[in-house]
């Protein structure tokens, strides 16, 4: 894959890690001449300036309140002169493996599918076929980023899928084991990943405009392209295999909608939807990796789960509380779009979204 994919851990420490390092406003609003951090949320036109002072080509931002997508706004341009459609399409990168985690405990749900069943009476890679550690791999340690391996096969010297520790001992974000898991569905199953995901997740959403492949339903005047710092454009990735882990394209009302479903444990059983919220391995202090999404512990029973998207051209972040009933997606099409991040959270997701940063930062408190 020729793309430098970064892990969700990066992601959110290079937002976070910013959010609240500036004591007073904020160096770009102070550019944009506002007066305060709320000033950018009084209307469309002065949000509108402050992506542009930003260089956010578009940015879609869906707004959950009360389990339901209260706002939904696409701001910028879709072409030079033509402004983003409400529909427009993101990719969204490594926003694809909650779906993708979400196929397999609506299959486990269903009990076609198991969640501690070796994969190896289904698929063993080639590349591992001489290290019987791949008889550990299973959906739980897959889909919790304890598979050990590294993110993508290709950042090893030798290009090939090997183990760096023994799955089921420790956390480390990996592309691969979404990949591996797609291949051990799809012959189980024999269906595609895309086909498995529309007929129990896009079907009964009604997620019409999400897919992981680039087909003749697609509709490229309304994708959001991928751009670098300098406002130079990537190429499209047009994808005819789907990939587990990255490049699904949604709209911020499709996804948005996935997200409450998650949220409700709509089409899970109590039990599946208890593991995919039960933290399975620690990542750092109040900190953890469920099934398919991060968990932030946030006190006295409230948590959030986050899941974070960052390819060349795309940088994406999903949070939902469960408890409180409310979460915040920010879809952006440029390779610095995470700057837009710090005062999207702070505002909509308030206490919480304090919490969340002293999570990630480790300070006691947050200005």
């Amino acid at each position: 894959m020729a793309k430098y994919i970064q892990s969700i851990l990066f992601l959110v420490i290079t937002f976070l890690s910013t959010l609240y390092a500036q004591s007073g406003k904020a160096a770009d609003l102070h550019n944009a001449g506002m007066s305060s951090d709320e000033s950018i949320f009084i209307n469309d036109q002065t949000l509108e300036n402050w992506l542009k002072e930003n260089k956010i080509p578009t940015v879609g931002i869906g707004i959950i309140e009360n389990w339901e997508l209260k706002q939904i706004k696409v701001f910028g341009e879709i072409q030079k002169g033509i402004k983003a459609p409400r529909n427009t399409y993101f990719n969204v990168a490594s926003l694809t493996k909650p779906v993708t985690a979400m196929v397999a405990l609506r299959l486990i749900s269903l009990g076609k599918w198991k969640l501690d069943e070796p994969l190896d009476q289904y698929w063993i890679d080639p590349d591992l076929v001489n290290d019987l550690r791949y008889k550990k791999l299973t959906t739980r340690i897959i889909l919790s980023h304890q598979t050990g391996f590294p993110n993508w096969r290709w950042m090893n010297t030798d290009k090939k899928l090997s183990f760096q520790f023994d799955p089921g001992t420790k956390y480390q974000y990996s592309g691969e084991g979404f990949e591996y898991l797609r291949k051990a569905l799809e012959k189980k199953f024999k269906k595609p990943l895309e086909q498995l995901a529309r007929e129990l997740i896009f079907q009964p959403l009604k997620m019409n405009d999400t897919n992981y492949i680039w087909d003749q339903n697609t509709d490229e005047s309304r994708f959001a392209i991928g751009y670098n710092n300098g406002g130079q454009p990537y190429p499209t990735e047009k994808r005819e295999t789907a990939n587990a882990a990255d490049d699904l394209h949604t709209t911020v009302e499709d996804y948005g909608n996935f997200l409450i479903s998650t949220m409700k444990g709509k089409g899970l059983e109590p039990e599946v939807f208890q593991e995919m919220i039960k933290k399975q391995v620690k990542t750092k202090e109040n900190k953890y990796f469920g099934l398919g999404f991060e968990i932030y512990d946030l006190g006295n029973g409230n948590y959030a789960l986050s899941h974070g998207g960052s390819d060349q051209g795309t940088q994406c972040l999903a949070f939902i509380l469960p408890q409180s009933r409310k979460g915040i997606l920010i879809f952006t099409n440029v390779d610095n779009g995470y700057k837009i991040f710090e005062k999207l959270i702070a505002h909509y997701l308030g206490e919480d979204g304090k919490k969340i940063v002293e999570i990630e930062t480790g300070r006691s408190k947050v200005d």
